[in-house]
């Protein structure tokens, strides 16, 4: 009896050894006109092991392509569409740029430092200042999101200065927007808690 640790290692295993084997076959196979009526069979009895894919656009194509896969390319029979060549088998993708520039501070991240990059390009007035303002109520979020800790506007000022090299500043027109904004977020969230709990309420009330 032979294991299948002990026989030939399958090309595309999810056939199963009985198909791997018709093929191996079907290169013996000295008839050319035999030889094709078998590859043949054989394309017909995968397409039944898998009949929830026959709508794929080019199902039948990917057949033939694993059909001369498993036969490492030593079937010669006329194949109704033009396979896969070998050399086009393992080529690698291109790789992805990757920015292996290092990031200042982690908790703040590469799109943060991209924006404050972004900010120092602008301007002087409003649309710099709100802008400002966004970028520095962000890294106070994404502060206290990874660090546990309380941290006052100060910090986040020197902060702000470092990651700009000296460009960008905290004034008190900055401060008062930055404040103008939080109230805002917790304005827009204060209806949504108390719609939260009069519904608890009126389930509470049914209940009894």
């Amino acid at each position: 009896m032979k294991y299948n640790t002990q026989q030939k290692k399958m090309a595309l295993p999810e056939y199963g050894r009985s198909v791997q084997n018709m093929v191996d076959y079907a290169v013996t196979i000295k008839d050319r006109s035999e030889r094709q009526w078998c590859a043949e069979t054989i394309i017909h009895i995968m397409e039944g092991m898998f009949p929830n894919l026959k709508n794929i656009p080019d199902f039948e194509h990917k057949l033939w392509d694993h059909l001369a896969i498993m036969s490492d390319f030593k079937l010669d029979i006329d194949y109704p569409f033009e396979t896969v060549k070998p050399e086009n088998l393992n080529v690698k993708p291109d790789s992805i740029p990757t920015n292996t520039k290092r990031i200042h501070y982690r908790h703040y991240g590469r799109l943060l430092e991209n924006l404050i990059n972004k900010a120092c390009e602008i301007e002087d007035g409003d649309e710099k200042n709100n802008l400002l303002a966004l970028i520095c109520n962000h890294m106070r979020k994404d502060y206290i999101t990874w660090n546990k800790d309380s941290i006052d506007d100060q910090k986040i000022a020197d902060d702000l200065y470092e990651l700009s090299n000296g460009k960008l500043k905290i004034n008190e027109e900055i401060f008062a927007l930055m404040a103008e904004r939080m109230e805002k977020n917790y304005r827009q969230q204060r209806p949504m808690q108390k719609n939260v709990a009069s519904t608890k309420q009126n389930k509470n009330k049914k209940q009894k």
